[in-house]
Protein backbone atom coordinates (compact mmCIF):
# COMPACT_ATOMS: atom_id res chain seq x y z
CA UNK A 1 0.00 0.00 0.00
CA UNK A 2 2.86 2.37 0.83
CA UNK A 3 4.47 1.73 -2.57
CA UNK A 4 1.14 2.33 -4.32
CA UNK A 5 0.71 5.65 -2.51
CA UNK A 6 4.24 6.72 -3.47
CA UNK A 7 3.60 5.93 -7.15
CA UNK A 8 0.41 8.01 -7.13
CA UNK A 9 2.17 10.90 -5.36
CA UNK A 10 5.07 10.81 -7.81
CA UNK A 11 2.71 10.92 -10.80
CA UNK A 12 0.87 13.91 -9.39
CA UNK A 13 4.11 15.74 -8.62
CA UNK A 14 5.38 15.16 -12.15
CA UNK A 15 2.28 16.80 -13.57
CA UNK A 16 2.12 19.61 -11.00
CA UNK A 17 3.48 22.18 -13.45
CA UNK A 18 0.35 21.65 -15.56
CA UNK A 19 -2.13 22.04 -12.70
CA UNK A 20 -3.74 25.33 -11.73
CA UNK A 21 -5.56 25.54 -8.41
CA UNK A 22 -8.98 27.16 -8.70
CA UNK A 23 -10.02 27.71 -5.09
CA UNK A 24 -13.35 29.34 -5.91
CA UNK A 25 -14.60 26.10 -7.50
CA UNK A 26 -13.45 23.93 -4.59
CA UNK A 27 -15.96 24.94 -1.95
CA UNK A 28 -18.93 22.79 -0.88
CA UNK A 29 -18.79 20.44 -3.87
CA UNK A 30 -17.57 16.84 -3.75
CA UNK A 31 -15.15 15.56 -6.36
CA UNK A 32 -16.32 12.67 -8.54
CA UNK A 33 -12.69 11.69 -9.19
CA UNK A 34 -10.27 9.44 -7.33
CA UNK A 35 -6.85 7.86 -7.91
CA UNK A 36 -6.79 4.32 -9.24
CA UNK A 37 -3.84 1.97 -9.72
CA UNK A 38 -3.93 -0.78 -12.35
CA UNK A 39 -0.99 -3.03 -13.07
CA UNK A 40 1.44 -0.49 -11.56
CA UNK A 41 0.08 2.37 -13.70
CA UNK A 42 -1.62 5.37 -12.05
CA UNK A 43 -4.93 6.71 -13.35
CA UNK A 44 -7.51 9.23 -12.26
CA UNK A 45 -11.00 7.72 -12.39
CA UNK A 46 -14.07 9.98 -12.44
CA UNK A 47 -17.58 8.52 -12.17
CA UNK A 48 -20.71 10.33 -13.35
CA UNK A 49 -23.92 8.93 -11.87
CA UNK A 50 -27.21 9.75 -13.62
CA UNK A 51 -28.90 9.84 -10.20
CA UNK A 52 -27.08 13.08 -9.43
CA UNK A 53 -25.04 14.22 -12.44
CA UNK A 54 -25.52 15.60 -15.93
CA UNK A 55 -23.15 15.10 -18.86
CA UNK A 56 -22.76 17.56 -21.71
CA UNK A 57 -20.37 18.53 -24.46
CA UNK A 58 -18.86 21.93 -25.17
CA UNK A 59 -16.86 23.28 -28.08
CA UNK A 60 -16.99 27.07 -28.24
CA UNK A 61 -18.86 30.16 -27.06
CA UNK A 62 -21.76 30.97 -29.36
CA UNK A 63 -20.55 32.18 -32.79
CA UNK A 64 -16.92 32.11 -31.67
CA UNK A 65 -13.86 29.92 -32.19
CA UNK A 66 -13.36 26.79 -30.03
CA UNK A 67 -12.19 27.21 -26.45
CA UNK A 68 -8.96 25.20 -27.11
CA UNK A 69 -8.30 24.81 -23.35
CA UNK A 70 -10.06 23.81 -20.16
CA UNK A 71 -9.06 27.17 -18.67
CA UNK A 72 -10.92 29.06 -21.40
CA UNK A 73 -13.95 26.83 -20.89
CA UNK A 74 -13.86 27.41 -17.12
CA UNK A 75 -13.60 31.16 -17.66
CA UNK A 76 -16.89 31.08 -19.58
CA UNK A 77 -18.99 31.23 -16.42
CA UNK A 78 -22.32 30.60 -18.13
CA UNK A 79 -21.11 27.52 -20.03
CA UNK A 80 -19.20 25.95 -17.14
CA UNK A 81 -21.64 26.71 -14.30
CA UNK A 82 -21.82 23.81 -11.85
CA UNK A 83 -19.13 21.75 -13.58
CA UNK A 84 -17.34 19.28 -11.34
CA UNK A 85 -15.28 17.53 -14.02
CA UNK A 86 -14.26 18.15 -17.62
CA UNK A 87 -11.77 16.66 -20.06
CA UNK A 88 -10.93 16.84 -23.73
CA UNK A 89 -13.53 14.77 -25.51
CA UNK A 90 -12.73 13.62 -29.02
CA UNK A 91 -10.61 14.04 -32.15
CA UNK A 92 -10.33 17.41 -33.87
CA UNK A 93 -8.65 19.28 -36.73
CA UNK A 94 -5.99 22.00 -36.61
CA UNK A 95 -8.62 24.61 -35.76
CA UNK A 96 -10.03 22.61 -32.85
CA UNK A 97 -13.18 21.59 -34.73
CA UNK A 98 -14.44 17.99 -34.33
CA UNK A 99 -13.71 15.59 -37.17
CA UNK A 100 -16.46 13.18 -36.15
CA UNK A 101 -20.07 13.25 -35.01
CA UNK A 102 -20.54 15.99 -32.46
CA UNK A 103 -23.73 17.19 -30.80
CA UNK A 104 -23.92 20.00 -28.26
CA UNK A 105 -27.20 21.03 -26.67
CA UNK A 106 -29.11 18.79 -29.14
CA UNK A 107 -27.55 20.70 -32.06
CA UNK A 108 -25.45 18.67 -34.49
CA UNK A 109 -22.19 20.46 -35.24
CA UNK A 110 -20.59 17.67 -37.28
CA UNK A 111 -22.02 14.67 -39.13
CA UNK A 112 -21.13 11.06 -38.37
CA UNK A 113 -17.75 10.21 -39.93
CA UNK A 114 -17.52 6.70 -41.40
CA UNK A 115 -14.61 7.36 -43.75
CA UNK A 116 -11.36 5.41 -43.86
CA UNK A 117 -8.12 7.16 -43.05
CA UNK A 118 -4.96 7.19 -40.94
CA UNK A 119 -4.49 7.61 -37.20
CA UNK A 120 -6.27 6.45 -34.08
CA UNK A 121 -9.67 7.78 -35.15
CA UNK A 122 -9.69 5.39 -38.11
CA UNK A 123 -8.45 2.32 -36.22
CA UNK A 124 -11.81 0.65 -36.76
CA UNK A 125 -14.12 0.25 -35.06
CA UNK A 126 -14.34 3.74 -33.67
CA UNK A 127 -17.38 4.87 -31.72
CA UNK A 128 -19.69 7.44 -30.19
CA UNK A 129 -20.36 8.48 -26.59
CA UNK A 130 -23.86 9.96 -26.41
CA UNK A 131 -27.08 10.33 -24.47
CA UNK A 132 -29.43 12.68 -22.69
CA UNK A 133 -27.92 15.13 -20.22
CA UNK A 134 -29.36 13.34 -17.19
CA UNK A 135 -29.02 9.72 -18.23
CA UNK A 136 -29.31 7.09 -20.90
CA UNK A 137 -25.60 7.49 -21.57
CA UNK A 138 -24.08 4.98 -23.94
CA UNK A 139 -20.93 4.12 -25.82
CA UNK A 140 -21.56 2.40 -29.15
CA UNK A 141 -19.39 1.52 -32.12
CA UNK A 142 -20.01 3.77 -35.12
CA UNK A 143 -21.64 1.22 -37.42
CA UNK A 144 -24.07 0.12 -34.72
CA UNK A 145 -24.81 3.74 -33.85
CA UNK A 146 -25.61 4.48 -37.51
CA UNK A 147 -27.91 1.45 -37.72
CA UNK A 148 -29.76 1.79 -34.41
CA UNK A 149 -29.87 5.44 -33.34
CA UNK A 150 -32.39 7.49 -35.28
CA UNK A 151 -33.12 10.33 -32.84
CA UNK A 152 -30.53 12.99 -32.21
CA UNK A 153 -29.14 12.79 -28.67
CA UNK A 154 -28.70 15.76 -26.36
CA UNK A 155 -24.93 15.34 -26.55
CA UNK A 156 -22.54 13.18 -28.54
CA UNK A 157 -18.89 12.94 -29.45
CA UNK A 158 -17.29 10.51 -31.90
CA UNK A 159 -13.74 9.32 -31.36
CA UNK A 160 -11.66 6.24 -31.82
CA UNK A 161 -10.66 3.59 -31.50
CA UNK A 162 -13.14 1.74 -29.35
CA UNK A 163 -11.36 0.20 -26.37
CA UNK A 164 -13.97 -2.43 -25.44
CA UNK A 165 -16.71 -3.63 -27.78
CA UNK A 166 -19.46 -5.82 -26.35
CA UNK A 167 -17.17 -7.04 -23.58
CA UNK A 168 -14.28 -7.83 -25.95
CA UNK A 169 -11.05 -5.87 -26.33
CA UNK A 170 -10.43 -4.12 -29.64
CA UNK A 171 -9.02 -6.85 -31.94
CA UNK A 172 -6.00 -4.75 -32.99
CA UNK A 173 -4.66 -4.25 -29.45
CA UNK A 174 -1.69 -6.09 -27.98
CA UNK A 175 -2.08 -6.94 -24.28
CA UNK A 176 0.38 -4.19 -23.37
CA UNK A 177 1.91 -2.75 -26.53
CA UNK A 178 4.90 -0.44 -26.79
CA UNK A 179 2.84 2.51 -28.06
CA UNK A 180 2.34 4.22 -24.69
CA UNK A 181 0.98 7.70 -24.12
CA UNK A 182 -1.01 9.72 -21.61
CA UNK A 183 -4.55 8.74 -22.61
CA UNK A 184 -8.15 9.42 -21.65
CA UNK A 185 -11.38 7.60 -22.35
CA UNK A 186 -14.97 6.94 -21.33
CA UNK A 187 -17.13 3.86 -20.76
CA UNK A 188 -20.61 3.20 -19.42
CA UNK A 189 -21.41 0.33 -17.04
CA UNK A 190 -24.56 -1.77 -16.68
CA UNK A 191 -25.95 0.67 -14.09
CA UNK A 192 -25.71 3.58 -16.52
CA UNK A 193 -22.75 5.27 -14.84
CA UNK A 194 -20.14 6.93 -17.07
CA UNK A 195 -16.55 6.12 -16.14
CA UNK A 196 -13.98 8.67 -17.30
CA UNK A 197 -10.28 7.79 -17.10
CA UNK A 198 -7.11 9.77 -17.63
CA UNK A 199 -3.76 8.08 -17.16
CA UNK A 200 -1.17 9.84 -15.02
CA UNK A 201 1.67 8.08 -16.86
CA UNK A 202 2.00 6.74 -20.41
CA UNK A 203 -0.02 3.55 -20.95
CA UNK A 204 -0.89 1.25 -23.84
CA UNK A 205 -4.30 0.87 -25.45
CA UNK A 206 -4.43 -2.73 -24.23
CA UNK A 207 -3.86 -1.88 -20.58
CA UNK A 208 -6.48 0.88 -20.59
CA UNK A 209 -8.98 -1.41 -22.30
CA UNK A 210 -8.43 -4.19 -19.75
CA UNK A 211 -8.90 -1.72 -16.91
CA UNK A 212 -12.29 -0.80 -18.32
CA UNK A 213 -13.36 -4.40 -18.89
CA UNK A 214 -11.83 -6.23 -15.94
CA UNK A 215 -11.96 -3.66 -13.12
CA UNK A 216 -14.68 -1.17 -14.00
CA UNK A 217 -16.92 -3.86 -15.55
CA UNK A 218 -17.59 -1.81 -18.65
CA UNK A 219 -18.67 -3.66 -21.81
CA UNK A 220 -18.25 -0.70 -24.17
CA UNK A 221 -15.53 1.92 -23.78
CA UNK A 222 -14.15 4.58 -26.10
CA UNK A 223 -10.72 6.16 -26.39
CA UNK A 224 -11.06 9.95 -26.38
CA UNK A 225 -7.49 11.07 -27.09
CA UNK A 226 -3.83 10.66 -26.22
CA UNK A 227 -0.83 12.87 -25.42
CA UNK A 228 -3.08 15.95 -25.20
CA UNK A 229 -5.29 14.37 -22.49
CA UNK A 230 -6.20 16.88 -19.76
CA UNK A 231 -8.54 16.96 -16.77
CA UNK A 232 -10.35 19.63 -14.78
CA UNK A 233 -11.32 18.31 -11.35
CA UNK A 234 -13.02 21.46 -10.09
CA UNK A 235 -13.66 20.50 -6.43
CA UNK A 236 -10.00 19.59 -5.96
CA UNK A 237 -8.72 22.61 -7.85
CA UNK A 238 -6.96 20.59 -10.54
CA UNK A 239 -6.76 22.34 -13.90
CA UNK A 240 -4.46 20.64 -16.44
CA UNK A 241 -3.01 22.65 -19.30
CA UNK A 242 -1.03 21.77 -22.39
CA UNK A 243 -1.33 21.94 -26.16
CA UNK A 244 -4.59 23.30 -27.64
CA UNK A 245 -7.52 20.87 -27.46
CA UNK A 246 -10.83 20.57 -29.30
CA UNK A 247 -14.17 19.18 -28.07
CA UNK A 248 -14.79 19.01 -24.33
CA UNK A 249 -16.98 16.61 -22.35
CA UNK A 250 -18.10 17.81 -18.93
CA UNK A 251 -20.08 16.72 -15.88
CA UNK A 252 -22.13 18.96 -13.62
CA UNK A 253 -23.89 17.93 -10.43
CA UNK A 254 -27.52 18.96 -10.20
CA UNK A 255 -28.05 21.79 -7.71
CA UNK A 256 -30.49 19.95 -5.50
CA UNK A 257 -27.90 17.21 -4.95
CA UNK A 258 -25.03 19.48 -3.96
Amino acid sequence: MRRMALVILSALLLSACDIHVDAERSENVASICEPLMFEQSPFTHCTADPARDEVFTALAPEDEAPYRSLRAFADDAAASAGVVMAMNGGMYDQDGEPIGYFVEGAERLHALNRADGPGNFHLMPNGVFFGAADGGWRVMDTDRFAAEVSERPAFATQSGPMLVIGGELHPEFDPDGENRKIRNGVGVDANGRAHFLVSEAPVSFGKMARLYRDVLNVDNALFLDGTVSVLWDAPRGRMDSGVPIGPIVAVRTRENDQ
